[in-house]
């Protein structure tokens, strides 16, 4: 059987910088390209149970169309995932303030956060997986928070067509740490979601308000379109009458994970289906929520890797995290991180179907 391999090659520059794209192959017919920029996954080129390879996650053809004004296709999302309410928070009596970019609200850590970095990388192989392990250095004060965070994300994939994200980082004083990846899933590769069937192993989700940001407590799914809990085809889901789709413009809500806030090991999230059952990604996570986005604000104007647009409702993104506004809430669990303390989350994103394949 042939083993992984990874390699990398020159994908353009940043400014100065050379941003390269790195190739992750499972030897087994799983490929993943992660760029040095923003740490995004350009590519992730699963087989269907038929053999047929295709990329389940959508793309931008360029780097400068990475590096213009897009909503984080692929990227690795910090120093705080999803929303701040108001761009604020405040920490051991002192207040911070982050830039606000979404209706008033800071979004996804900033208009230069994590996703606008050149990461520094190395790859390596062994008989069991490719693995791409990629660093940052954010500085205190760096879009507004507080302390130097250092930052590592791993990209491994094994033979089996696992693709893992292992998250770290350390900081050299109290700040807030909240990451995930925001790549845009289709297992089809037609840019269109709406077929597709999703599973979330939760009972509850958080309703927001008409500027995204928690209404209040997680609220049960049960007799709401938000009940995942059994396979749904999305297009019946988010053409249900309510007023939390309307609000979004379909599905752009957490879902509350069963199970414990903090788990010692990946617990299912969350199994999304191809329409004709060729394709099955499962997300699983040591983290408490998911964030699912039914891509309700693309709108065709940015173009897509293999030709033709980016349309309203073309992907799914399923954003492993913690909650949103959590450093403002309490409640929710925490998100700081202090000085000898080690912040860490895992996803996988594995394909059942693989192991069905008859090619």
């Amino acid at each position: 059987m042939p083993r992984p391999t990874v390699h990398s090659k020159p994908f353009g520059a940043h400014g100065p910088t050379d941003v390269d794209i790195w190739t992750l192959d499972s030897g087994t017919g799983v490929r993943a390209e992660i760029l040095t920029y923003g740490g995004i996954l350009h590519r992730l080129t699963v087989p269907d149970t038929a053999g047929s390879p295709a990329s389940v996650v959508r793309s931008l053809p360029a780097l400068d169309d990475y590096t213009g004004k897009n909503p984080f296709f692929g990227a690795l999302v910090g120093r705080y995932a999803n929303r701040i309410a108001h761009g604020r928070f405040t920490l051991d009596g002192v207040e911070h303030r982050i830039p606000a970019t979404d209706r008033g609200h800071a979004l996804h850590g900033g208009p230069g956060g994590f996703h606008t970095r050149v990461w520094q990388a190395e790859g390596t192989a062994t008989d069991e997986a490719a693995v791409l392990r990629l660093t940052l250095h954010s500085p205190d004060g760096d879009m507004g928070f507080p302390g130097a965070l250092d930052v590592t994300v791993t990209y491994t994939l094994d033979a089996a067509g696992t693709l893992a994200l292992d998250y770290a980082a350390t900081t050299d004083r109290a700040t807030v740490v909240n990451l995930t990846n925001h790549a845009y899933f289709d297992l089809t590769d037609r840019g269109d979601i709406l077929g597709h069937t999703l599973q979330v192993d939760a009972g509850h989700y958080l309703p927001v308000d008409e500027e995204g940001i928690p209404e209040g407590p997680a609220a049960p799914v049960a007799a709401t379109p938000f009940d995942l809990t059994e396979p749904r085809t999305l297009a019946d889901r988010i053409a249900l009458p309510h007023e939390q789709l309307r609000r979004a413009g379909g599905f752009d809500h957490c879902w509350v994970l069963d199970g414990a806030h903090a788990p010692a090991a990946p617990r299912r999230a969350a199994r999304l289906t191809a329409p004709d059952g060729g394709r099955v990604m499962e997300v699983w996570t040591t983290e408490p929520g998911i964030q699912v986005y039914t891509a309700n604000q693309l709108d065709g104007t940015l173009a897509a890797f293999d030709g033709g647009h980016h349309e309203r409702h073309s992907a799914v993104c399923l954003e492993t995290q913690h909650l949103p506004d959590s450093p403002n809430r309490p409640d929710q669990p925490a998100t700081v991180l202090r000085p000898g303390e080690h912040f860490r989350s895992r996803t996988e994103y594995r394909f059942p179907h693989l192991a069905d394949r008859t090619a």
